[in-house]
């Protein structure tokens, strides 16, 4: 099944085969990939970096404007991107700056808010999400963890399953029913940060494996900037998990 091809939906077999049919004038490399994920990573960071700035300089309102379209933009700009690969080579950049504000916006919040109890907690959090990153790319490019058809399944099926439980939190807080464990630091809510991190760490064995293959397959150029795109939302996830362990622990702070 595609969906058992990657991890990631933005990267899945299925789209990459759909790409073929598309003409264009040279085929994807994943080093052209890869440098494209560099400059989208540098426009993320750019955007939040603004945002923060609009945190320190007292512009409150200029603050919420930016995360909630970066929240909004970058969502239209994914929905697109799904639908249309070959606008990502215009739409992916204007995602990246996006999904920086929003990302900016919710990272200062969180910093201020555990100022006292746990300061420079989104640099620890930016720190431990590039190591992370940097150790998968390690241990795929070593062949230590490779992405099998049954490594697929397992992980794909632990995503899908966090998928919609976090879909069936968001419905139960609609109906005023919350899971305390699913905000707090007790033991089972940090257990629970650590396997998503875990998941979301090994999905980018998978997109890095599937980056491999679409080169390999010969899928056109512009699919470089859409598979940068897609590794970028896995390394965001990845994040934001990172970001909510550290703040559990931050809150288990007396």
């Amino acid at each position: 099944m595609a969906l058992f091809n990657s991890g990631n939906p933005t990267l899945s077999e299925k789209v990459f085969s759909k790409s073929l049919g598309i003409d264009d004038s040279s085929t994807m490399t994943v080093r052209g990939t890869m440098s494209k994920f560099g400059l989208l990573l540098f426009l993320t960071i750019a955007g939040a970096v603004y945002t923060w700035t609009m945190y320190a300089a007292a512009k409150y309102d200029t603050l919420n404007t930016l995360t909630w379209t970066g929240a909004i933009g970058g969502l239209v700009c994914v929905l697109i991107m799904s639908f249309r690969p070959q606008a990502s080579k215009y739409l992916a950049p204007l995602y990246s700056v996006l999904e920086g504000f929003f990302l900016g916006g919710i990272s200062v919040i969180v910093n201020a808010a555990l100022a006292k109890k746990y300061p420079n907690v989104v640099f620890m959090a930016v720190g431990v999400t590039f190591a992370v990153a940097i150790a998968m790319f390690l241990l795929y490019s070593f062949r230590i963890i490779k992405p099998t058809e049954k490594f697929k399944s397992v992980v794909i099926s632990a995503t899908v399953g966090i998928a919609l439980f976090y879909l069936a939190t968001i419905v139960l807080r609609m109906f005023h029913v919350n899971l305390p464990f699913m905000y707090d630091s007790s033991a089972l809510g940090i257990g629970i940060s650590l396997f998503v991190i875990v998941i979301a760490a090994l999905n980018l064995i998978i997109d890095f494996g599937q980056i491999e293959d679409g080169a390999a397959m010969g899928a056109p150029k512009f699919m470089e900037w859409y598979s940068a795109f897609g590794l970028l939302v896995t390394i965001v996830w990845l994040y934001v998990e990172v970001l909510k362990l550290f703040m559990r622990l931050g809150s288990s702070k007396n």
